[in-house]
């Protein structure tokens, strides 16, 4: 018997083959709505979004770094300026592998440990598709090398940028400073705009202080890139603006004559302009090359700044602080002549010592043999002869309140307000400066001390250059500044407060003795009086070291050279006419006379020579028919 099952059913098939139809045809529509909609949603709807995506891949905005302002001396001569150098950068986007990318890098060229580490803290801090460095100035065979490689290094770039450089070296660093890297610190404190497309920043000297002006405005870029992230067009372009360019009071050939004239020993100079403020010459020995900051410097390089005795990254003109010592005895004596407590007949007998009532000790007069100066020695006398026991008498009768008030008009005490970061304030000690920082009362000994420019007192040398400036000037107030002008105007420096009036007599005293001390046979600095052909006023100075007691002598053969006195020089010139104010300071000099006093001469004499040549260039310009050729 048959089954059933065994003859075919037409009905049953057509049913089953149109139920699979329906079905099928069924998700096909579902499947083709969906699709459809999808295309819909990605080429209607998110169109835009897609577009802003795809120009982002292949257009980009970037910031073109300004041109740093140069810095001109007042002889236009460049004492800071930009140069061209190539660099090594990596665009992150661009890559798949950061490090694997630097590591194959590193088979090819040299790569510092430094240069890793600092790429990597600079990725942390860029923006995206910024440029992060990864090497500075590239040499040409670097150059060479990477651009056969380029293929194989994705994300790699390397671009022509300025860098800073500094062509007088280590011979205006303390002045002009230096630009560096952008730190983490600096990084969290500066606008990230105005910083873009720049990685450095000045750190110190005129570079910090007047780092608004040099950096200039930073300037944009929208360029179209291939798949391989070059450039094939700029779309659009705002450019930057460079820095204010700035020229300086500072000349560049008194500076060297002043930096050759210490001859390696430590010290400071500074020599200013009377008339106008104007710092001629700032020096501070040793110096370093400023250049080996503008790319990062090394480690080892940098610990041996740091670690040198002779601290050469210091600043001295600005930031050392000495005893002044004798140098402000001129002032001094003109605050005692205005107060009345002495007058220029006073005298007094110095036997060599100085005993006050109620003490024991004896105040020794550090400038004179046994006998001291002998009898009748007055303030003319004391100036020139660098009397100690006539500046004792004398201070305790003026006393240290009118000291203290009427020295800072002068400059003494405070800082001058020069435009360079850091400045120390230097000491003018005071009754309520000792409660305050020593927790003890004043006593007339340290009026003693105080009045022969030691004890508490401490000056900088830039404080001792502008109160030689302001007695040269019979008390008109004159303001240190180092930049002349700034894109060509004239920068007035802020007006002081006037010193109080002080007889003419007075000062005619103080300048006369003062041209003494050069020019008479008894004078401290008589040894730089030969073959002068100009008057010059001055004081020599001596700051100690070490302590000496009151029954001992100062021997240097039983110290050791950095025990020494420190020597101290002020000098203006020409008495009649002052022009140049001069202050330094020769560490372990010993004597102002014999080491700081030649300094001053030397540097003095080219500013006066530079004079002369001036007269008569501008005298041969009256003459017709002459042709003058001037430096």
């Amino acid at each position: 018997m048959l089954d059933k099952f065994d003859y075919s059913d037409p009905h049953r098939e057509r049913r089953i083959f149109i139920n699979r139809v329906l079905v099928a045809s069924t998700l096909m529509i579902i499947f083709t709505l969906v699709l459809i909609m999808r295309y819909f949603d990605l080429q209607v709807r998110q169109h835009k979004d897609f577009v802003t995506q795809s120009d982002n891949n292949r257009v980009h905005v970037r910031s073109t770094p300004p041109a740093r302002g140069v810095i001109y001396d007042r002889n236009g001569d460049i004492v800071a300026e930009n140069q061209s150098i190539s660099n090594l950068t990596i665009i992150r986007e661009r890559t798949h592998n950061i490090d694997l990318l630097i590591t194959k890098i590193g088979t090819l060229i040299s790569l510092s440990e430094n240069d890793v580490k600092r790429f990597y803290k600079r990725l942390k801090r860029r923006r995206p598709f910024e440029q992060t460095p990864l090497k500075f100035n590239l040499s040409e065979q670097e150059q060479a090398i990477l651009a056969v490689n380029e293929h194989s290094l994705t994300g790699i770039k390397v671009n022509a940028t300025l860098s800073r450089f500094y062509p007088k070296k280590d011979l205006l660093t303390h002045v002009v400073g230096y630009v560096g890297r952008i730190n983490e610190r600096e990084t969290n404190i500066i606008d990230p705009i105005k910083y873009s497309g720049t990685d450095s920043i000045g750190k110190t000297g005129l570079e910090k202080y007047y780092e608004d002006i040099l950096l200039g405005q930073v300037g944009k870029e929208q360029v179209e890139t291939n798949a391989r992230g070059r450039v094939t067009r700029i779309l659009d372009q705002v450019k930057p603006q460079p820095g204010n360019d700035l020229v300086l009071h500072i000349d560049s050939n008194l500076q060297k004559i002043a930096f050759d004239a210490f001859n390696q020993e430590r010290g400071a100079l500074v020599a200013i302009e009377i008339k106008t403020g104007g710092i001629l010459t700032m020096v501070s020995a040793p110096s370093y090359d400023p250049n080996t900051f503008v790319s990062g410097i090394s480690q080892k390089s940098y610990d041996q700044l740091i670690k040198s005795n002779d601290k050469p990254l210091f600043n001295r003109a600005i930031k050392g602080q000495y005893p002044p010592g004798s140098t402000v005895k001129p002032l001094f004596g003109l605050i005692s002549l205005q107060n009345k407590d002495i007058s220029p007949s006073t005298t007094i007998d110095d036997p060599g010592y100085f005993f006050m009532e109620g003490v024991e000790r004896p105040w020794r007069d550090h400038n004179s043999k046994h006998g001291g100066h002998g009898s009748g020695v007055d303030l003319a006398e004391a100036i020139i002869e660098s009397c100690d026991v006539f500046f004792y008498q004398m201070g305790i009768k003026t006393g240290i309140d009118i000291l203290a008030l009427r020295s800072k008009p002068f400059g003494l005490g405070e800082t001058t307000g020069i435009d360079l970061p850091g400045e120390a304030s230097g000491i003018m000690p005071s009754r309520s400066w000792k409660k305050q920082n020593r927790g003890s009362a004043w006593f007339d000994g340290d009026t003693i001390n105080m009045s022969i420019g030691q004890g508490y007192m401490l000056a900088t040398p830039l404080q001792l250059a502008v109160m030689t400036a302001r007695i040269a000037a019979k008390g008109k107030l004159v303001q240190p500044q180092l930049v002349k002008s700034i894109n060509g105007v004239p920068v007035t420096p802020s007006p002081l407060m006037e010193i109080a009036q002080i007889d003419e007599d007075h000062w005619t005293y103080i300048h006369e003795s003062m041209k003494n001390v050069i020019h008479s046979s008894k004078g401290t600095a008589r040894s730089i009086n030969s073959g002068l052909t100009y008057t010059m006023a001055g004081k020599t100075g001596t700051a100690q070291v070490v302590s000496i007691s009151a029954d001992e002598e100062y021997d240097k053969e039983k110290l050791k050279k950095r025990q020494w006195d420190h020597a101290l020089f002020i000098a203006f010139a020409p008495i009649e006419d002052p022009k140049i104010a001069v202050a330094l300071i020769v560490e372990n000099g010993e004597h102002g006379s014999s080491s700081a006093a030649p300094i001053a001469r030397t540097l003095i004499d080219a500013y006066m020579d530079q004079l002369e040549d001036k007269k008569v260039v501008a005298a041969s310009a009256l003459l017709p028919g002459t042709l003058t050729y001037a430096n």
